[in-house]
C-alpha cells in the first residue's frame, strides 16, 4: 500500500509539471501572437502615414507651391535629363551593335517604342488680324500640310503660331482663328490668355510652359510673326549648343527704362531698375531660344514667374538669378541682316 501511494504521488506530480508546461507554452504563444499583431499594426499605420505624406506632397507640388529652391529645381531637372539621356544612349548602343554601329539621332524610349526627340519647337507670336503675316511666314519658311510635317520628321523642327482667345469668347475673332486652324492645323490656341498687346509677356510664358509639356525637344524658340527664319542656319547654330544644358541664346542687349506713362516703351515698374534706369542684359524679343531645362523650369514655375511691360525683358528676368549661360549670338539679331544670319524682318 505504501509503495502504491508513492507511485500515485509521483504520477500526480508529473501530471502537474506537464500541465504547467502546457500553460506556459500557451501563454508564450498568446504573447507572441499579440506582439505580432501589435508590430504589424504599427507597420501598417506607418505605411499609411507615408502614403498620405506622399499624396500630400504630390498635391502641393502639383498646385505649383513647390517647397524646394530654384537651384534644387534645376538640379532635379538636370538629373532627370541625364537619366533620360543615359537610357536613350543604352538603347542606341544596343541597336548600333546589331546594325553595325550606324550613327543615329538621339532618341528617347517611352516604354513601348523609340521616340525621336525634336531639335526645336518654335512659337510664332501672332495676333487677330495678322493673317497676311501668317500667310507670308507659311510661304517663306514654315510651310503647310505635308511640308510642315516633313520639317518636323526630317529636321526635328516644330513650328506653330501662338494666339490667345478673344475678350468676347466665341465671337468672330475666335471663329476666324478656328476656321483658319481647321485648314492649316498649325496653331497653339492659349485658352487661358485674352489676346492683347499688353499680354505679350504672359503669352511667351504660357507658350514655353505649354510647349515643354507637349513636345520633348532640345530647344524652344520664340519668334514674332513678321520675322523670316532660315531653318538650316537655325539648325546648324543650335547644334553647337547641345552640350549646354541651361542655355539662353539670342541677340543680347540692354536699354533705357522709360518712366513716362506717355512713352511707347513705358515700364510701370521702372523704379525697380535703379537710379540709372537701365535694363539688365536680355535677348531681343524678335527671336530667342532657351534650352529644355529652362523651358521645364518655366513650366514648373509658371504661376510665380512675374512679367514686366515687355516679353523680352520678362524672359531675361526669369533666368537672371539662375546658373544660366547667356549666349550672345549675332546671327539672332534679326533687324541687321548679314551673311549667315538666322532671321530677318519679313
Amino acid at each position: 500500500m505504501l509503495g502504491a501511494s508513492k507511485g500515485f504521488n509521483t504520477n500526480r506530480a508529473s501530471s502537474s509539471m506537464v500541465s504547467g508546461s502546457r500553460i506556459s507554452t500557451l501563454l508564450l504563444s498568446m504573447f507572441a501572437t499579440f506582439a505580432s499583431i501589435y508590430v504589424s499594426g504599427r507597420l501598417w499605420q506607418e505605411s499609411q502615414n507615408r502614403v498620405y505624406l506622399i499624396k500630400e506632397l504630390d498635391r502641393i507640388t502639383g498646385q505649383g507651391h513647390s517647397a524646394i529652391s530654384v537651384d534644387d529645381t534645376l538640379k532635379i531637372i538636370a538629373c532627370r535629363e541625364q537619366q533620360k539621356k543615359l537610357s536613350a544612349l543604352e538603347t542606341e548602343l544596343a541597336a548600333a551593335k546589331q546594325e553595325g554601329f550606324t550613327s543615329k539621332l538621339l532618341t528617347e524610349n517611352d516604354g513601348a517604342h523609340a521616340k525621336k526627340r525634336h531639335l526645336v519647337v518654335i512659337g510664332i507670336m501672332t495676333r487677330f488680324g495678322n493673317k497676311n503675316n501668317r500667310d507670308a511666314v507659311r510661304k517663306a519658311w514654315m510651310g503647310t500640310g505635308a511640308m510642315l510635317k516633313k520639317m518636323e520628321n526630317e529636321k526635328g523642327i516644330v513650328a506653330r503660331f501662338v494666339i490667345g482667345k478673344s475678350a468676347n469668347p466665341g465671337d468672330n475673332l475666335d471663329r476666324d482663328i478656328d476656321n483658319e486652324n481647321r485648314q492649316s492645323n498649325d496653331f497653339i490656341i492659349l485658352d487661358d490668355l485674352v489676346e492683347g498687346t499688353e499680354d505679350l509677356p504672359k503669352k511667351a510664358r504660357l507658350f514655353f510652359a505649354y510647349a515643354a509639356d507637349k513636345w520633348d525637344a532640345e530647344f524652344y524658340a520664340k519668334v514674332n510673326d513678321n520675322i523670316y527664319v532660315t531653318i538650316d542656319a537655325l539648325g546648324t547654330a543650335l547644334a553647337a549648343h547641345f552640350d549646354k544644358p541651361r542655355a539662353y541664346i539670342g541677340c543680347m542687349k540692354s536699354g533705357q527704362v522709360f518712366s513716362e506713362p506717355s512713352h511707347k516703351w513705358y515700364e510701370p515698374d521702372w523704379w525697380k531698375f535703379g537710379d540709372k534706369k537701365s535694363y539688365f542684359r536680355h535677348a531681343s524679343g524678335e527671336m530667342y531660344v532657351i534650352s529644355r531645362a529652362l523651358a521645364k523650369f518655366v513650366s514648373i514655375n509658371r504661376s510665380i514667374l512675374r512679367t514686366y511691360a515687355h516679353d523680352d525683358v520678362s524672359a531675361g528676368s526669369w533666368f537672371l538669378g539662375l546658373n544660366v549661360l547667356h549666349v550672345d549670338e549675332g546671327k539672332f539679331c534679326c533687324s541687321s541682316w548679314s551673311s549667315g544670319a538666322i532671321c530677318s524682318g519679313v
